[in-house]
């Protein structure tokens, strides 16, 4: 009840009988205790203490507010610091001049703000000190923690305190109410009884309210910036753990993965970790990938750039085991890029010193700039090398990327097709290494000749040798010879399935096979034996063999190998197999092969105008006068003895020295290689030095027509006058009439380089979709035509030579899906662009500098192969083409004997051409008509002659192929797909001699053949057309016939029992003609030049194409 303003509570018993005790509260005097609030039993020894102190802080924040006025002295009163300094330490001192207040109650716990602001201040200064700039996370860290532990302090000895005059509450159960309030969980078991400690707890709650979402917000924040940023690579798992570093400006999915997959391919590496250093925030793609769990835990990206010492720290680059630096491929401007990678590897390189450098430039004139890296791919010099070596070795791009791409040679091993499963068995080939008196391979072979050992390897283990790299030198050696003789010291490097280390070989067992007269076991069959066949070949009739060890000139003079791959005329008669001879332990002294290739060729130099009626100009060997660039390779090249004037140089225009317009005036008796490209860059140099180096016979240089969109500057055309057959033209792939004054009708090769004009695409992938198309136009207007092309992304390459309703194509594309799905590195290797050497993408190559970081041999080697580097007594790639006469030999071992045993050449794979037919679903087929027949020779232009006109499509000035029926001329008539009434009433009037019956049969036949006419000769007609317009023959373009009803792939190492087919193309790896000239004597070269000449007298052809 209430009674004049007072409230009067009455003890009363509750429902369940428990007593309960109520507080009677007087509006104007309250019966809180406040006594033990108020004041405290202290001693005097802490009383003098506490003075003490509170003396020395007092002071110590005079001073400091005296330091640091500026000015105003209210802004340092009313900071919170000084108010509670204040609220501290003044109490005390009065203290001491009023001893009855040394009991009174001091809030001295609010001395831990104080010690929080004090422990911010030494933290911040101490990072200050030792220069620690990454702290901004862990100070934010810092002070959350220490905010909320002050605000529980506060807390529990506040209500602690202040509950003095209600329940007593303990220490411990102040914090354990502290805790369950801050955290929301408010069980009610303890609650604050008197309003002091309730409003304590009101004042707590607003504080923590207004503090904690701040602190936690500044908090997020930086944690967002850091997982942007990447955070840091810490220094103790640095100095324990392995790391790569690479950097990049901008990191694409594609490049990631492409990294990844390669580098992680190694058992060796499955330990170490990948810091990514990139200027640019994470793209969602690859956020997406490095959250996957293989990767997260071995990937880790930091946003920083490496021109930032700071930044290189965060990457501990000075522990890392390499830094790879990654140009910007994608960017317009590439000078632009390869600056920027200038910069990048100069700073690490000053940062680092003893970091290892795998740098990747872009353009050649830029690579002297870094060359102090450890590894430096160039990335247009193997560009341009690698597409001039397609137009002689017909897809070298595949087999190149092929090698160097770690494949487990299980891709297409579930594919019903046999070829598709040969050729995904042997792309598992690479290159590897091992030192020769630890080989179980090749230890056996020391002191035996290079090619001795090269053989037998084959024979019994499957594995190709094909150099090696003496202990004193550190040249790499690509088949040095027979004069080479092995040593234990030697390092040799062989193509195989696998390194030797990791082979299933037993060799006990095989030592005991062979005693028992069985041949080794192969790598390809497992257990099983070498064929019968191959054994003989090799053993059963040597004796014979060496009666008759001089060869004979075989009566036809050409042919794929010339007389090399010659039926021996002993055998040729009997009924006994034909026998090859044996590969000598030891060269003999009178096999001189590089004096029979110089012979040769200057034999074939000093008769040069034999089958020409135009004098031709002598041609010399020596080295380029004018290098492009700093750093390119010295290489031996055919040269013209003075150099062209620069107007001789121009194809399409004629000068006061010649007047020849067009590529038919020239008369020239090979066909033209035409490079289309933006501009005349460096990088074009070493698309012409391959295709001019003095091992190439005279009579195999193929003219090389430059179709340049842009004029080519001066300093270029100084390079190029000195080489012969090297002529530029400017105009685009895209302009059918620059195609045809350039000669693409006399051509066998076009290569089409990639533009930087095109990489400013909206969508990345865009950038080769003008390139696509105009190689698509091409490729339906010059079917004969080898057009190479290099796309910017390989994922592209699935639209080139693009056939929608090919079933075959269809069914290659959801393989190259399922082979992706079981984690293949060369998903796309089934395209048949691919598989030919049709298509190429610089990207492929960026695995060449991965490798290199477990292979350092990969780079030296790949160069040889591309004729970049020329090191004395290494040899160099080529090719030669089986024909009908050479099926003899049957099996590809019996042919690495034969070529080893002849001219001691060393063969590593073959580029096989089968038969294809590509269904379709176009509409149905008319008799007579081809399906998507691409060879038109035989479907399209002499079946055209059975119809009723009896007309070809188009058929030019000079052409003989067609008959033209009386009153019709194709030239008159524009041939049309469907023919229209007007065009059918002209026709009539024409034939107006036909009368009746005739003339109506003869309309309809005509019409009939209309409706067949087929794409091919419409595209024909157009061409046609065109030449005329310019003033060009047509004959050439007759005889342009399609070939691409085939499909092509490279089989590296094949196994020896691979049976060779008609038009194989074998890749070879020729010894140095030079490599022993120098020491070999006058009268024994003379001797060796007499001999060979007449056992091999066509060996300049065994690079025929």
């Amino acid at each position: 009840m209430r009674h004049r303003g007072t409230w009067l509570y009455i003890p009363r018993e509750t429902s369940w009988g428990c007593p309960k005790q109520n507080y009677t509260f007087n509006e104007s005097s309250s019966e809180i205790n406040w006594a033990p609030i108020l004041w405290v039993e202290r001693k005097v020894a802490l009383w003098a203490i506490q003075v003490i102190v509170a003396i020395i802080s007092f002071l110590e924040t005079m001073l400091l507010i005296y330091l640091s006025y500026k000015g105003n002295i209210w802004e340092q009163i009313f900071r919170v610091p000084f108010i509670l300094e204040m609220i501290n330490t003044l109490p005390f001192i009065i203290t001491i001049f009023w001893p009855p207040l040394r009991n009174l109650f001091i809030p001295v716990f609010l001395n831990c703000w104080l010690a929080k602001h004090a422990l911010e201040n030494m933290i911040n200064d101490f990072h200050r000190a030792i220069l620690r700039s990454q702290s901004a996370m862990f100070n934010q860290v810092l002070i959350l923690f220490c905010t909320l532990l002050c605000l529980v302090f506060t807390g529990t000895c506040g209500i602690q305190h202040l509950e003095r005059a209600g329940d007593n509450l303990s220490l411990l159960t102040s914090f354990y109410f502290c805790i369950v309030t801050f955290s929301t969980v408010g069980y009610g078991d303890v609650t604050p009884k008197i309003w002091p400690s309730q409003l304590l707890v009101v004042i707590m709650i607003c504080v923590a309210l207004v503090v904690l979402p701040l602190q936690f917000e500044e908090l997020v924040y930086l944690w967002m910036e850091r997982q942007k940023s990447g955070g840091n690579y810490s220094r103790h798992r640095a100095q324990t753990e392995k790391h790569v570093i690479l950097c990049v400006s901008s990191l694409k999915i594609d490049l990631l993965m492409d990294f990844l997959n390669e580098f992680y391919a190694h058992p060796r590496l499955q330990d170490y970790y990948v810091v990514i250093l990139c200027p640019t925030e994470m793209d969602i793609q690859v956020r997406r990938v490095l959250q996957i769990p293989l990767w997260s835990q071995r990937v880790i990206y930091l946003q920083g750039s490496a021109l930032k010492d700071q930044d290189l720290m965060r990457a501990k680059m000075d522990n890392g085991e390499a830094c790879f630096i990654l140009s910007s491929r994608n960017e317009v401007d590439r000078t632009a890029a390869d600056h920027q990678t200038i910069l990048r590897a100069w700073a690490v390189k000053d940062f680092a010193p003893n970091c290892p450098l795998y740098v990747q430039i872009l353009k050649p004139e830029n690579k002297f700039h870094v060359k102090f890296a450890e590894h430096v791919v160039c990335e247009e010099e193997c560009k341009y090398a690698m597409l001039a070596l397609n137009c002689i070795c017909p897809a070298t791009s595949t087999l190149i990327t092929l090698l160097v791409h770690t494949s487990r040679g299980q891709e297409g091993q579930d594919s019903p097709e046999q070829w598709q499963r040969m050729y995904g068995r042997c792309s598992g080939n690479e290159v590897y290494h091992v030192r020769m008196g630890d080989s179980k391979f090749f230890r056996e072979y020391e002191g035996k000749s290079f090619t001795y050992a090269a053989f037998h390897a084959h024979k019994k283990y499957g594995v190709c040798l094909i150099g090696l790299k003496r202990e004193d030198n550190k040249s790499i050696l690509l088949n040095p010879g027979p004069r080479h003789i092995l040593a234990a010291s030697d390092t040799c490097f062989y193509i195989n399935i696998t390194k030797e280390e990791n082979s299933a070989f037993i060799f006990k067992q095989e030592e005991k096979q062979k005693r028992k007269g069985f041949a080794g076991q192969g790598l390809y069959e497992g257990s099983s034996r070498l064929p019968v066949h191959s054994i003989i070949a090799s053993m059963g009739t040597v004796a014979m063999d060496l009666q008759n060890t001089e060869c004979r000139p075989t009566p036809s003079g050409g042919g794929g190998g010339g007389s090399k791959l010659a039926l021996p005329t002993e055998n040729g008669s009997g009924s006994r197999r034909p026998s090859i001879a044996p590969v000598l332990e030891v060269a003999d002294s009178s096999t001189l092969l590089p004096c029979d290739l110089l012979s040769d060729q200057s034999e074939d130099e000093m008769t040069p105008s034999e089958d020409e009626g135009l004098s031709v100009v002598e041609y010399v060997k020596g080295y380029p006068p004018n290098s492009p660039y700093i750093g390119s390779s010295p290489t031996l090249c055919h040269l013209l003895p003075v150099k062209a004037p620069f107007c001789c140089l121009r194809l399409d225009k004629g000068c006061k020295h010649n007047s020849y317009e067009d590529a038919k005036a020239y008369g020239f008796k090979n066909k033209l290689i035409i490079v289309s490209a933006e501009t005349a860059g460096n990088g074009l140099y070493n698309f012409i030095v391959p295709l001019r180096a003095y091992y190439r016979p005279r009579r195999e240089l193929n003219p090389i027509v430059l179709l340049l969109d842009n004029k080519p500057d001066h300093h270029f055309l100084e390079a190029i006058c000195c080489f012969p057959m090297v002529y530029y033209m400017e105009g685009s792939v895209d302009n059918l009439d620059s195609l045809l004054r350039c000669g693409v009708i006399y051509a066998d090769n076009l290569v089409v380089a990639d533009k930087e004009s095109t990489m400013s695409a909206e969508e990345d992938y865009m950038a080769d979709a003008k390139t696509i198309v105009n190689v698509q136009t091409m490729f339906r207007l010059f079917p004969s035509l080898s057009i190479t092309t290099e796309l910017t992304h390989p994922s592209n390459m699935r639209f080139m030579q693009f056939r929608a309703k090919d079933s075959y194509s269809l069914a290659l594309s959801k393989l190259e899906k399922r082979e992706r799905e079981n984690g293949s590195n060369l998903a796309f290797m089934f395209r048949l662009p691919f598989a030919a050497g049709r298509v190429f993408s610089i990207s492929m190559l960026d695995t060449l500098l991965y490798q290199s970081f477990v292979k350092d041999y990969m780079i030296p080697i790949t160069r040889l192969l591309l004729g970049l580097d020329t090191t004395p007594g290494s040899g160099y790639l080529c090719a030669m083409k089986i024909s009908e006469d050479d099926l003899w030999i049957r099996t590809y071992g019996r042919l690495f004997q034969k070529l080893c045993s002849s001219s001691a050449e060393i063969p590593i794979g073959i580029y096989r051409t089968q038969s294809h037919v590509f269904s379709t679903e176009a509409s149905p087929l008319l008799p007579g008509q081809s399906q998507v027949s691409v060879s038109v020779e035989d479907c399209e232009d002499t079946r055209e002659t059975k119809g009723p006109w009896g007309v070809r499509a188009g058929t030019g000035g000079g052409s003989t192929h067609g008959r033209h029926m009386v009153g019709s001329d194709p030239a008159e008539h524009p041939l049309l797909r469907r023919k229209s009434l007007p065009w059918a009433r002209r026709l009539s009037r024409k034939g107006s001699r036909h009368t009746g019956k005739a003339a109506a049969e003869w309309i309809s036949q005509q019409r009939l053949s209309l409706y067949r006419r087929s794409e091919r000769q419409e595209l024909s007609e157009l061409v046609k057309n065109r030449m005329k317009h310019l003033g060009l023959p047509t004959t050439g373009y007759d005889e342009m016939n399609d070939h691409q009803n085939t499909l092509s792939y490279v089989l590296i190492n094949p196994p020896p029992d691979t049976r060779l087919e008609p038009n194989d193309i074998v890749y070879l790896i020729r010894s140095d003609p030079l490599a022993h000239v120098a020491s070999s004597s006058q009268s024994r070269k003379s001797s060796c030049s007499n001999k060979l000449a007449s056992c091999n007298p066509e060996t300049r052809d065994e690079t025929q194409l």
